[in-house]
């Protein structure tokens, strides 16, 4: 990162101007589909298995924490409210985001970097390809597009996980139990956090692929390619996910949970 406040502003324009470029890019043709349709598959089919893993996990862990407090208030019929409206409000986006952040924002860096080192990008222009399109563009828009599925997923895996535990402690039918969870919860509680991951996916596509495209350090840039892209892409993630909370509850007082 930057050491002075000049630098560090400079790193500023210099990643504002490339997400605006890649934003641009994306909505004006030509259109990489090819190129588009391999990074849907290796961003968001291969990390299924690590979002299941997570959303299981959380979900029975969510369930065991919560059911002694509720229990202790006789609210033990609330468990499945609260699983359903922790995940789909908070739990779900924020978490997926910072899984993708760490298993596809490094490899983006490493990748593009390596391809920087390599000189194989410099070989990509040196046809009269754009490299930019095809290298940078399609991984951003694929991470926008797959961030919201991906946290669809977390969220019936996390009440997936959330019912198995309540299953094992109170012998809780599956038909009462998905009854009960979406009893309390509306559209808004659903759509609005869900789409907030499409801001996380730009972040995570636009801050790896910085890190990656941009990096003149050779082979030793791969290492602290793959490195910052998952620090400040966690970080951003972060903290924008307080700026579209308020949003949400501003839009929709009373209703986002």
């Amino acid at each position: 990162m930057s050491s002075t406040p000049a630098d560090f502003f400079s790193f500023v324009g210099s990643l504002s101007r490339f997400g605006v470029k890649s934003l641009v890019s994306a909505v004006t043709p030509p259109y990489e589909w090819q190129f588009f349709l391999v990074q849907i598959e290796d961003i968001g089919w291969r990390s299924l298995p690590l979002i299941a893993a997570a959303g299981l996990a959380l979900g029975v862990v969510t369930a065991l924490h919560t059911r002694g407090t509720l229990i202790s208030f006789g609210a033990e019929a609330l468990i499945p409210s609260l699983q359903s409206a922790s995940f789909f409000n908070e739990l779900g986006p924020l978490v997926t985001g910072l899984l993708i952040s760490g298993r596809v924002g490094a490899g983006i860096g490493a990748e593009l970097s390596n391809m920087r080192g390599t000189e194989q990008i410099d070989a990509i222009d040196a046809m009269s390809a754009d490299s930019f399109r095809g290298l940078v563009v399609t991984r951003v828009v694929a991470c926008i597009v797959v961030l919201p599925m991906l946290t669809v997923f977390m969220d019936l895996t996390g009440l997936i996980g959330g019912f198995f535990s309540e299953h094992m402690a109170s012998h809780i039918s599956l038909q009462l139990y998905i009854h009960r969870a979406f009893s309390t919860v509306s559209w808004v509680n659903f759509i609005a956090p869900t789409l907030k991951t499409c801001v996380f996916g730009f972040i995570i596509g636009v801050v790896s692929s910085f890190y990656g495209y941009t990096t003149d350090e050779g082979s030793a840039g791969v290492r602290r390619a793959a490195t910052s892209s998952v620090v400040l892409s966690s970080l951003l993630v972060i903290i924008s996910d307080v700026f579209l909370v308020k949003l949400i509850f501003f839009f929709f007082p009373g209703k986002a949970l």
